[in-house]
């Protein structure tokens, strides 16, 4: 995911083809919204060149402290059970991943994102607008401050409600180096009908459910959940592909 330099010397990224196995497939027939934007070919991985891991650069200082605090906006206190969600950005060989732009998003207490296209009848809350964003620190550690988010429906299929989750983006050394993925809670009991969860290979399914933390969890404040992203190898966190973004 990310180049490296030694001295004035830019090292690529190597290549590695990801593990079919492990990968989630573009265009899934149960997720019906894939069959629209799937494309009919198999996808051509590209490897990186130095036009894609030059040029603008995220600068650590403009990311601040309160954008990892999701729960105050506006002058108040959002609703809903507070959650601290933290853990590693950690490479194939379970090495940490230092100075990554790690960014999400999701849906309020109630269910509902801050997004013109969801008008579903649910409260909006003035005090959330559902998005964070944090530098991972020298061991790759990132923790956000925020508010468990609730199930909401979609019309993907009859009755379809999407279990709680949280969505990410890691950024690398470059803009074009991006992953995004979903992080789930242990024990939804919505899991057996989301397409979107369970078009994730059955094998790497639970790299994508974060870990209930009571030893990180704050006394009359907070909860606390631990997800890892693993960029690659056995342990890789499901990540979607380009075609796979969706506000779902």
């Amino acid at each position: 995911m990310t180049g490296t330099t030694s001295g004035s010397r830019l090292h690529l990224p190597r290549y590695r083809r990801e593990d079919p196995s492990l990968r989630t497939p573009v265009g899934y027939p149960d997720y019906k919204s894939t069959g629209l934007r799937a494309p009919l070919r198999t996808p051509v991985d590209l490897p990186q060149r130095l036009t894609e891991v030059t040029g603008p650069l995220l600068g650590e200082d403009r990311v601040t402290a309160l954008d990892a605090d999701l729960t105050k906006r506006n002058g108040g206190e959002a609703m809903g059970q507070r959650i601290i969600v933290h853990g590693r950005v950690l490479d194939s060989d379970g090495r940490p991943v230092p100075h990554t732009l790690v960014e999400m998003w999701q849906a309020n207490a109630h269910g509902r994102y801050r997004h013109v296209v969801d008008n579903w009848p649910a409260p909006l809350d003035p005090h959330f607008d559902g998005l964070g964003r944090v530098m991972t620190g020298d061991q790759g550690r990132y923790e956000f401050l925020t508010i468990k988010p609730g199930a909401y429906p979609w019309r993907n299929h009859h009755n379809a409600w999407r279990p709680a989750h949280i969505h990410f983006s890691l950024f690398g050394r470059a803009f074009t180096q991006r992953l995004i993925t979903q992080m789930y809670f242990p024990d939804d009991p919505l899991f057996f009908q989301d397409p979107i969860f369970n078009a994730i290979p059955e094998g790497a399914r639970t790299a994508a459910i974060s870990r209930f933390d009571y030893d990180r969890t704050v006394d009359h404040w907070a909860l606390a959940f631990e997800f890892d992203f693993v960029l690659r190898g056995r342990d890789q966190t499901p990540f979607e592909t380009d075609d796979d973004g969706d506000v779902a």
